[in-house]
């Protein structure tokens, strides 16, 4: 049975650029997929065609069992987006802000007024809230982008790099209401260029590159398929560095990385912490001093580094940016439709004076 997130075969061109190229994808309900992939991989194709912003050229999707292209209004009233940008009124407070949402999804002006209310504890604003947007800074409009997403508490969320712009403390609050939500049963679509953000809130992670899935798993059954473990040694003068490397080609799986501007070599390995004395014991006796040295598993960097070529935030030689392609090809149709949006806007406002 299709999850509460099912997409299958998603193909979607811009003029020549193949942005989704058969993408499948199986979200259970109450779980999160964390969709990881560099700049231009087909991430945020992939979340509009999902939320019905765009339509696929072919393949099928569902969201809450309802499929995206035949019923559209549907999956709306049953999803919660959160995109790149803040899409707020920066001429009305934050209150203001939530409370039109509310309104918008039919919710009384008291259930709206209360809502936001715990909204903007919740997110750390309650002493801006009667500020206009305008002065906030981009972490706060960021934090009540977030919040106007989860006004009515929908059963399936779509989060697009929600944590793009907020500091190491807002972050980690932010992962704590994702948790909240997905221990009460909410289906999250996360995309991240955060490698750690994935490690920490994804059930399972599907790594999109090209426009195609090209590896799906949990965290770590990703990383066992990139390897074993890696020595990391540091050697304390770099007229050492020849020595050290020696010890390590010797005893390790693979040639040795040497980072010059760290003194720090890596090398894979098999043998773990065996292994790892024994290296200590052979650079001591070789006369090699050492500031550091510890043996690792991979992380989802050596992952996208495996599996891509290139780490998360480089875009591929010769792509095009997919994304910014399709907003520059489709930016008429994106203002069309902000100007809807604003009309709905002033008439919930009026609705609630």
């Amino acid at each position: 049975m299709p999850g509460a997130i099912y997409a299958e075969g998603l193909v979607k061109t811009f003029g020549e650029v193949r942005a989704l190229d058969g993408v499948d994808i199986d979200v259970p309900e109450g779980t999160v997929l964390g969709l990881l992939g560099p700049n231009g991989a087909g991430k945020t194709t992939t979340v509009r065609v999902l939320t019905t912003l765009i339509r696929p050229d072919s393949g099928r999707a569902e969201v809450a069992g309802i499929d995206v292209v035949k019923h559209p209004n549907a999956v709306r009233r049953s999803i919660g987006l959160s995109g790149q940008f803040a899409a707020i009124d920066d001429l009305l407070t934050g209150r203001e802000n939530l409370q039109m949402v509310g309104q918008l999804y039919q919710l009384s002006a008291n259930d709206a007024r209360r809502r936001a209310g715990e909204l903007l504890e919740r997110f750390n604003l309650a002493d801006a809230a009667d500020r206009i947007a305008k002065t906030y800074s981009g972490g706060m409009r960021r934090r009540l982008d977030l919040a106007a997403a989860l006004v009515v508490s929908p059963p399936v969320m779509f989060m697009d790099e929600p944590t793009t712009g907020l500091d190491p403390r807002n972050r980690q609050q932010l992962w704590q209401v994702i948790q909240e939500l997905v221990a009460g049963g909410t289906t999250l679509l996360l995309t991240t260029q955060y490698l750690e953000e994935a490690d920490h809130l994804a059930d399972t992670i599907a790594v999109v590159d090209h426009g195609k899935v090209i590896a799906r798993g949990t965290s770590d059954q990703l990383k066992e398929q990139t390897g074993g473990e890696v020595i990391e040694v540091v050697v304390h003068d770099r007229e050492h560095a020849t020595t050290a490397e020696e010890v390590l080609r010797n005893l390790g799986d693979g040639d040795p990385v040497f980072t010059e501007h760290t003194r720090r070599f890596s090398v894979p390995v098999a043998g773990g912490a065996k292994l790892l004395a024994e290296v200590i014991r052979e650079l001591d006796t070789r006369g090699v001093e050492i500031d550091d040295i510890g043996l690792r598993r991979p992380t989802l960097d050596d992952v996208f580094i495996s599996l891509t070529g290139h780490a998360t935030e480089e875009e591929p030689a010769g792509e095009t940016d997919q994304d910014d392609a399709k907003d520059s090809k489709g930016s008429k149709g994106s203002k069309d439709a902000k100007g809807r949006r604003s009309g709905s806007k002033a008439a919930a406002r009026k609705e609630a004076s």
